[in-house]
This record gives structure tokens, sequence and C-alpha cells, in this order.
């Protein structure tokens, strides 16, 4: 069973997977006045197929579930780390995607479609 919360990139300068990009994910936290805060809860890195499914354990661990809470999260790209293993020179050093978990016993997939100079994202399935 894989992690509740995936991503899959792609470079669309390439037309392949983006091996190699670190993900981080947050947890938003409410505070006081006009703060964003956001704690991080876990780390992952794309496989050779620009793919990042083990990011948490599944839903059914004890862990997850002590750790996922509905609410607000934000998963970091690090898009220049990857662009500078390609020796590519980028405008974007990273990508930030926040996204409201709502349903928990639902799976969420974080597609991102990265350039050098673009990046696009949607709701996978």
């Amino acid at each position: 069973m894989k992690s509740p919360i995936t991503c899959h990139v792609l470079d669309t300068s390439t037309g392949r997977p983006a091996q190699g990009v670190i993900i981080k994910l947050q947890q938003y936290e409410e505070t006081e006045g006009d703060a964003f805060l956001f704690n991080p809860i876990a780390k992952g890195e794309t496989d050779f197929d620009g793919r990042c499914t083990d990011l948490l354990p599944p839903i059914t661990s004890t862990e997850t579930k002590d750790l996922l809470k509905p609410g607000l999260y934000k998963m970091i790209f690090r898009t220049k780390e990857y662009f500078d293993s390609q020796s590519v020179k980028t405008f974007y050093p990273w990508v930030e995607i926040t996204f409201e978990l709502s349903n928990l016993s639902e799976h969420y997939h974080i597609p991102l479609l990265i350039s050098p100079y673009g990046f696009t994202t949607y709701r996978g399935s």
C-alpha cells in the first residue's frame, strides 16, 4: 500500500520523468495574526519514473493516522537542484503547492509539470 499523498514530476523540456527532485511535505498550523506557519512532516525524492509514492506510510499506519488531519498542506519541490544536476539554468528555485486535505479516506496525488521557466499542476488520481 502506498502513501496517502503521492506526486509525479515530469520535465516537459525533455519529455521525461524528473528523477531526483527533493520533496518536502508541510502541515499548516493555525497561528494568531497574519502569519502562515507550515511545519515539516515528511521528506522524499522522486524515483526513476519521477514519482514519490513513499512520502508517508500507508493511511492504515498508526503513525500516519496520528499525523494527518483535515486541513491545509504544502508540498515544496526543489526544482533548482534538479535542473542544476542537468546543467540547466532555471528561473524557479522551488515550486510550492498548497492544497487542502478534506477527506482522509481519499488518496491525494499531486502531479507537477516543470520546465526551466514554468510549471503547472492539477489534482491527479
